[in-house]
């Protein structure tokens, strides 16, 4: 039954995420916000709802290594397993603004997390207010100074939608997105008391897994497309928002404790190290470029830590 739940949880948060996406850009299209802010805020936040609404609820129910295992493992996914995935289907050219804005954004925003966690085993208020204070920073100067940012992040499919249809969608979607949350949520904790693992082990790979469905899709859809949607920019972004907004956000509603020492001694140490290897995948063998070698490598990265964080 616990299964059950959590496969209804997932599935609700995608299609609660997918429609609160839809709402949520026709509502800025509507209000005649430009593309270029749609594309790194609206969808951003849209996109990493269900982690979002996955952590706060699980925070909130006193899971709080749930909470935290879901961003690190979800991180992690997205640089290992999304990414390795999408490289052996084809391979991504590497834009400037990798190693210029947004792989140092994120390794700043991940070491963050890390010397919070170190210091005292806990993500409070105050670091949370400077997390999502981080972001917006981050966030205006993109604005400034990234005035060519692609508009390719908003698929041509998503249109404005009529009125009542946008109600609707708003509606739904955040039924869905709490709904799937509490399932999953429910359907975890439950999980991790049947075979007596922690609460951090199922969100570092059951959960997060499960909440990084939506980029792996996207990914592989937009492969299939021969789009340039999906980059490894966008999951750098998607890494980022996670760390300072995700955690950020639930750590203001309210604190945040790592219990599992694994958190901090192990897991987010496997966050940064995958971070600090893309650079390398990056400039060898073949300069800004990723390519199916890269894939098997990180593919390869992240079969080793399920192994070592399971046994």
């Amino acid at each position: 039954m616990n299964f059950l739940y959590i496969l209804c949880g997932f599935i609700l948060l995608i299609l609660g995420g997918n429609w609160l996406l839809k709402s949520a850009v026709s509502i800025s299209l509507r209000l005649q916000i430009p593309k270029i802010i749609i594309g790194m805020t609206v969808v951003s936040f849209a996109t990493s709802a269900p982690e979002l609404i996955v952590s706060v609820k699980a925070a909130l129910n006193g899971s709080q290594d749930l909470a935290l295992g879901n961003v690190v493992g979800s991180n992690i996914a997205n640089l290992a397993l999304v990414l390795g995935i999408t490289l052996l289907i084809a391979k991504i050219d590497v834009q400037k603004s990798f190693h210029t804005i947004n792989w140092p954004v994120m390794m700043i925003a991940s070491l963050l997390l890390y010397f919070f966690l170190l210091n005292d085993y806990l993500i409070s208020t105050i670091e949370g207010i400077f997390l999502v204070s981080f972001l917006v920073i981050f966030l205006i100067y993109l604005l400034k100074l990234q005035k060519q940012v692609v508009e390719e992040d908003i698929s041509e499919d998503i249109v404005s939608l009529s009125k009542p249809k946008t109600v609707v969608f708003l509606f739904i979607g955040s039924i869905g997105l709490w709904g799937g949350a509490e399932l999953l949520i429910n359907g975890a904790t439950n999980l991790a008391l049947d075979f007596g693992v922690s609460e951090r082990l199922i969100g570092i790979t059951v959960v997060s897994i499960g909440t990084s469905i939506p980029e792996l899709a996207a990914s592989i859809i937009a492969v299939l497309k021969k789009e340039k949607a999906i980059s490894l920019g966008n999951l750098i972004g998607s890494n980022i928002f996670n760390i300072l907004a995700v955690v950020g956000i639930t750590s203001i509603i309210t604190p945040i404790t790592a219990n599992d020492s694994a958190l901090y001694t192990h897991d987010i140490l496997w966050m940064l190290g995958i971070s600090l290897i893309l650079p390398l995948l990056v400039f060898l063998p073949k300069k800004m470029q990723l390519e199916r070698k890269s894939g098997i490598i990180l593919l390869i990265l992240y079969g080793v830590f399920l192994y070592q964080t399971i046994s």
